[in-house]
């Protein structure tokens, strides 16, 4: 159902940093990954305009094949980058990306710690190349006894705690995006660039491993808190719970849709009392404070409840947000790609992928002097770089034919 009240015109300024203003410009990185941490690290780094170059196999990274609900990920993950196809089970393969590892200055990578050994790309063979290599692992665990696990997103989520209060006690519920791989990849990020900086002043670089378990720790530690503190373990979010507001809950409106009001603070409540309840309410001593109002909730609700449904939907959020209150629709995620502020804020870009269908993607959630990071250029095809990678190693074109014809390269 609509439910927006935003009506600026949009600017005729472009809302994204040039090229040659982007503050990673220079660096150079090398992706060894797949699936979705990996990629979302690589691609954080890229749209901050480091040179990132995606190691795929000859055939192309799997995601690209992926169907259904995995349809979105190589689509999402991997704009702004240059692909190179290459066998690494071979010897000449794993040459060429050995190579690209010593003039690198991040190498990041999402395998099983032991994997690349065997092609000479682990932490220890790229350090004794490349010393000023910034080596960055993207793993299921951190340090102690899970190291060498494997896992993923839903793993972390399932031993982790977050499915449990996602859901019900009867029934864990993994949060439906991949909150611990996107988010594990930006703390990827930020030990990537703490560590850049750290070698501007020693010379050498580092290795840096980022967790999906780890990551998820942090997004439940206030639940765990919680325990700590009262000794009562958090109920799931699908089970009876109360929010600690009065007014903090989803409302139905006459024309069927819904919309989230969250009414917090004394100012807020005596604002809302005032625009939308009967007279009386915003000076009612019962509901004066906000530990009041969470006492009457089983009264306050079902009263603001009754008030809210005899309101047409955009309406009630014009006057919501005419009251300076928080609100929001139930939107489905499709939903956004109409929504004004992020068409024309910049945040969804036009995106055309390798097989010609076009689409929208997010820019990075940042903006620097008001203008955020955009796109150089969309999601590779397989291989689209190769040769002229390839080139900058110092092949000649008899060369890369030559690996091509024996199946050592793609693109």
């Amino acid at each position: 159902m609509p439910c927006n009240t935003t009506s600026a015109s949009p600017s005729t300024a472009s809302p994204y940093l040039t090229p040659d203003a982007l503050p990673l410009q220079g660096v150079r990185v090398l992706e060894i990954s797949h699936m979705i941490m990996g990629p979302a690290t690589g691609m954080t780094l890229a749209d901050l305009g480091a040179e990132v170059i995606k190691v795929e196999p000859v055939d192309g990274d799997r995601t690209r094949r992926l169907q259904s609900a995995g349809i979105g990920y190589f689509p999402v993950f991997n704009r702004n980058k240059q692909s190179l196809a290459v066998d690494l089970k071979s010897a000449e393969g794993q040459k060429l990306v050995q190579d690209l590892a010593d003039r690198a200055d991040i190498v990041l990578e999402n395998f099983r710690d032991d994997s690349l050994q065997q092609y000479g790309l682990d932490y220890e063979a790229v350090r004794a190349r490349n010393p000023r290599a910034i080596y960055v692992s993207l793993k299921g665990f951190l340090s102690g006894p899970y190291k060498e696990r494997t896992a993923l997103d839903e793993v972390a989520q399932m031993m982790g705690g977050m499915a449990y209060i996602n859901g019900s006690e009867e029934r864990p519920q993994r949060a439906a995006p991949s909150v611990n791989d996107i988010l594990g990849g930006q703390f990827g990020v930020i030990g990537a660039l703490s560590a850049l900086h750290e070698r501007a002043r020693t010379g050498v670089g580092q290795y840096v491993r980022a967790g999906l378990f780890e990551t998820n720790l942090l997004l439940v530690a206030q639940f765990i808190t919680q325990f700590e503190l009262t000794g009562t373990p958090a109920l799931p979010f699908g089970s009876k719970r109360e929010p600690p507001w009065g007014v903090y809950d989803l409302f139905h409106t006459k024309d069927g849709g819904r919309v989230f009001v969250a009414v917090v603070s004394d100012v807020q409540w005596r604002s809302f009392a005032t625009e939308f309840m009967p007279a009386g309410w915003a000076e009612d001593a019962r509901l004066f404070s906000a530990v009041d109002r969470e006492a009457a909730r089983p009264w306050v609700v079902p009263a603001v409840a009754e008030v809210l449904k005899t309101w047409n939907t955009a309406e009630l959020c014009a006057a919501l947000e005419r009251a300076k209150l928080s609100y929001a629709p139930v939107n489905q995620p499709h939903d956004l790609l109409k929504d004004p502020h992020l068409t024309q804020g910049g945040a969804l870009m036009p995106t055309v992928l390798p097989t010609g269908e076009h689409i929208s993607t997010p820019a990075l959630p940042l903006e620097f002097n008001g203008l955020k990071v955009g796109k150089r250029s969309d999601p590779p095809k397989v291989g689209e770089h190769t040769a002229a990678i390839l080139k900058e190693l110092g092949l000649d074109d008899e060369a890369i034919a030559l690996l091509r014809q024996h199946g050592k390269i793609g693109g």
